[in-house]
């Protein structure tokens, strides 16, 4: 169920245009999916499901609540030790959420931040993925 509901969530963010219902359903899944990634999901699954609450709030205007989303993803890559891959896109998150609270250099400071850490990402395809966001958060 979390994996079905993650992706769900994730169909609903790649469609350029969401009506106000798929809007709804989009943070409903996403919400979901971190639900049952805290029942059966383990530190990693966690700071996903972070990541991608992050990722919804933010697409949906709201920046407070994409920044504790994010906060909460970095907090679990870090204590986890997640590795460079989880702690870029926690950044990554911060960095969205910077953008759409219009706070410029909360946004540069995460931006850089996993971009640094995008170097250190041993999986090629892993580091261009990162990449390839934050290449969405430099425009």
């Amino acid at each position: 169920m979390a994996a079905e509901l993650f992706n769900r969530a994730w169909e609903l963010l790649d469609q350029q245009v969401r009506t106000p219902e798929e809007d709804r359903e989009m943070l409903a899944a996403a919400s979901g999916s971190r639900y049952h990634w805290r029942v059966v999901g383990g530190p990693k699954q966690q700071c996903i499901s972070d990541w991608q609450m992050s990722r919804v709030w933010a697409v949906l205007g709201d920046a407070l609540r994409a920044a504790v989303y994010g906060q909460l993803s970095l907090e679990m890559a870090e204590r986890y030790q997640l590795g460079p891959f989880y702690v870029g896109y926690a950044h990554e998150a911060l960095a969205r959420a910077a953008a759409v609270a219009g706070d410029e250099a909360t946004r540069r400071r995460h931006l850089a931040e996993a971009e640094e850490l995008s170097l250190d990402i041993s999986k090629t395809d892993d580091a261009e993925l990162l990449r390839a966001d934050l290449s969405d958060l430099r425009a």
